[in-house]
């Protein structure tokens, strides 16, 4: 028998930042701009709908107010 060769798994594309903090009125962290619910499913979504949510992430960024504005 030859030896079993073990593939590691495929990385999981992600825009996480390590900064997890939602803002209450948005719903959206303030890291990486998922929803709580996308953050959660984040590993049983196939590429296409992972990239889906990362091509909304740059307009769910720019729709943010900007910390300290508005004050």
């Amino acid at each position: 028998m030859s030896p079993m060769v073990t593939v590691p798994p495929r990385a999981i594309a992600t825009p996480c930042t390590k900064v997890c903090v939602v803002d209450g009125a948005s719903g959206l962290c303030l890291g990486c701009y998922r929803t709580l619910s996308e953050i959660g499913g984040w590993s049983s979504l196939d590429d296409i709908q992972r990239a889906e949510i990362m091509a909304e992430l740059p307009s769910r960024r720019s729709r943010m107010e900007p910390a300290g504005q508005g004050l």
